[in-house]
């Protein structure tokens, strides 16, 4: 499991992308690169990495269910995840 810290650190630039997102696309839109420049450097999309949102795991995320393949599996198997089964052939 990762650092508590990392994990805390991925939550607050989500939470600054989102309050910012719009205001980012009006300033670009409009060409104001001085004031955009001016807004948090954590509040741009491109400063966000994918981590799994149960255990902080940065390698192996899985986008379409937010978690990591390790994680993914465990819960699979224990039928957390609606629509899932082991398949066997």
């Amino acid at each position: 499991m990762a650092r508590k810290a990392l994990i805390a650190r991925e939550e607050k630039r989500r939470k600054l992308v989102e309050k910012y997102a719009e205001k980012r696309a009006q300033l670009k839109k409009e060409g104001r690169w001085d004031e955009l420049d001016k807004l948090p450097k954590n509040s741009c999309k491109v400063r966000l990495h994918n981590r799994c949102r149960l255990t902080g795991r940065p390698k192996g995320y899985m986008r379409k269910f937010g978690i990591n393949r390790v994680t993914f599996r465990k819960m699979a198997l224990e039928g957390k995840i609606p629509g899932l089964t082991k398949s066997s052939w």
